[in-house]
């Protein structure tokens, strides 16, 4: 008689990105973020959905489970607030009320809501902290036997910034920055300031960032921050606001800053750009100057992140290209998503003691395909009972085939295939596509499909035999989490003229062979693609190269500004039809916009997304 499987249930929950994740005997089965169900970007709420999508995809109910394991301490992070309230005592008493009901009501009794949800479970719960659950999403799905641990973020318990080492089934951290000396905080700060969305509009900053020049540096080292040369640093609390009030910089900041913060949805200026171009060089420096000492601290050759700054594909790109350590491997849902696998690898590896086998080459995190899927037929059912005309291939080839020649025309593609991904990107399973060699495809791509800032840059997707190519990059980066210039050879010489530009005026000018996806600085942030991973997206693009010669794509996520990416194929056709994209392949069938019948909805659509 076999034994029965072990399942360990992982949930994140309550800050922002509520997931959660699903083992069996160690393997991830499945992962998918709440927000996909709710329609809510970053829905924080307790992931009641994303959890019985992760029993349904294993065929279990709530009784198989073996363990639960929760992202963080309840307690530990209560206590921390409590603190932080009465140092700061009386002037954090809005924030404090504010804070309260919440905690009392839930975010306190996380063990008797897990069993009030899932009344069925009789199993133990268990309770990572934060980082350790970071740590774990980092290293052991990592393709290392061995690797230093590098997790940064606004903050977990108390600490904001953790290293340490992972070796077979171990991880331990050993040393840490600790709250309110926060690089994450520091980096939301300056989102607040320049009129974006905190725990939204991050990479927004990151984007912006090219078209600025550092002319704050200086001022935040000398005022903010003071960074040692270890990557160690501390922060000067009397700017900032996040620990008592409501809001994450104060009049003093303003001040530093020559004024008030942006405020929301109007015109970002040049001022604008220079912030988010220096906290993003400053943020590059502490990030590289923390590798560094990493490396020389624990030897290791290899490095493992994760925590939200480990998003920042800038920072990642900039660390790999110095060679610090041998190879680099960031965990794709870098962010608290990715705690909630973290901390069921935490309770397989640590708690029950299970051994972990390294791949040496591939990673175990099946290239973050871990949500739902759905069947040709299960599409097919859909579209006919709508009455929506489509076409459907007899093979992945033949529908790949077909799209990689509507992409040559310069045709736009909403791609839906295979399971949804884990993490903020769209991998090639949830996107919308393009030509990257078309130098109108990012102006049209941002206003008429993603509505949304013309100064956001596009990814682009490329096959990993022909990165070096087009790219000053040789290793794999298949989460789109690392950037990386565009080689000498590709890029399209300014003249005297356009070197003058200032701002959003460099926007139109192309700026390589691929301009849809060269930015302002001759960057990309680039996802190679592989034939194994995800074989039907690599096909397609190998079939573009035949047709074109190029091997390079946009790779965008399918969904407009302001809402999460598509997880059905109802919601698919949904953002198909309220855009301007030409044709949705989702699986083998292909949908062509002018067959269509008119698209009417009882509501402005617009009004249903909260803008990010």
């Amino acid at each position: 008689m076999t034994d029965k499987p072990r399942y360990i249930l992982g949930v994140s929950a309550f800050y922002h990105d509520s997931a959660a994740a699903l083992l069996k005997d160690g393997e991830i089965i499945a992962a998918a973020q709440e927000e996909r169900f709710t329609r809510i970007k970053h829905d924080p709420d307790f992931p009641v959905n994303a959890m019985n999508f992760c029993l349904e995809a294993a065929g279990i109910a709530e009784k198989d489970l073996y363990m639960v394991a929760f992202y963080d301490k309840p307690w530990i992070k209560f206590e921390r607030l409590l603190e932080t309230y009465l140092a700061y005592a009386p002037w954090g008493i809005k924030s404090f009320f504010a804070a309260m009901p919440v905690w009392i009501k839930e975010k306190f009794w996380i063990k008797k809501l897990l069993r009030k949800k899932m009344p069925e479970f009789k199993g133990r719960i268990v309770f990572p902290e934060h980082h350790e659950s970071h740590a774990a999403s980092a290293f052991f799905p990592s393709p290392y036997e061995e690797a230093a641990i590098l997790t940064v973020d606004g903050v977990g318990e108390w600490t904001t910034t953790s290293f340490g080492v992972g070796k077979g089934n171990r991880i331990d951290l050993q040393y840490d920055i600790q709250f309110p000396h926060s690089l994450g905080l520091l980096y939301s700060a300056f989102t607040y300031y320049t009129g974006f969305k905190v725990n939204s509009g991050e990479y927004k900053v990151m984007g912006l960032a090219p078209y600025g020049e550092p002319k704050y540096v200086q001022r935040i080292y000398d005022h903010l921050l003071d960074l040692k040369e270890d990557g160690s640093f501390k922060m000067d609390m009397s700017y900032f606001n996040y620990c008592a009030g409501l809001t994450m910089t104060n009049d003093k900041f303003h001040d530093l800053f020559d004024g008030p913060p942006r405020q929301q949805e109007t015109e970002v200026t040049q001022k604008e750009m220079d912030l988010a171009r220096s906290v993003q060089e400053v943020t590059e420096e502490v990030v590289l100057r923390i590798g560094r000492h990493v490396a020389k601290t624990t030897g290791m050759k290899k490095l493992v992140m994760a925590g939200g700054v480990a998003l920042n594909c800038v920072a990642n790109g900039k660390l790999a290209r110095a060679k610090v350590f041998d190879s680099i491997w960031v965990q794709p849902a870098a962010g608290d998503s990715g705690g909630a696998l973290g901390a069921a690898l935490v309770a397989w590896h640590h708690v029950l003691g299970k051994p972990r086998v390294a791949h040496g080459s591939k990673d175990s995190q099946k290239g973050s395909y871990l949500g739902p899927d759905y069947s040709a037929d299960k599409i097919a059912e859909y579209l006919d009972s709508r009455g929506y005309p489509y076409k459907r291939f007899d093979s992945a080839g033949e529908m790949a085939e077909a799209v990689a020649g509507l992409l040559a025309q310069e045709k736009i593609v909403g791609w839906f295939q295979g399971g949804m991904e884990f993490g903020p990107r769209a991998l090639g399973s949830r996107s919308i596509i393009g030509d990257a060699r078309s130098p109108k495809m990012q102006s049209v791509m941002n206003l008429k499909i993603k509505f949304r800032e013309s100064f956001r840059p596009f990814a682009p997707a490329v096959l990993r035999e022909r990165v070096s190519d087009y790219f000053e990059f040789d290793q794999e980066s298949p989460y789109m989490l690392m950037v990386a210039p565009v080689r000498e050879e590709r890029r399209i010489p300014m003249t005297e003229e356009q070197k003058a530009l200032f701002g959003i005026e460099k926007l139109n000018v192309p700026r390589s062979d691929v301009p849809a996806i060269t930015h302002v600085d001759y960057s990309a942030r680039l996802q190679t693609v592989d034939g194994e991973s995800n074989p039907v997206f690599y096909d397609m693009i190998k079939k573009f190269e035949k047709l074109t010669g190029s091997p390079v794509i946009i790779n965008t996520s399918f969904n407009v500004r302001g809402e999460p990416i598509v997880q059905s194929p109802e919601q698919a056709y949904t953002c198909f039809m309220r855009t301007e994209m030409d044709y949705l392949a989702l699986g083998p069938i292909l949908v062509d916009k002018t067959n269509q019948p008119k698209f009417e909805e009882d509501k402005d659509w617009r009004k249903e997304f909260a803008l990010d």
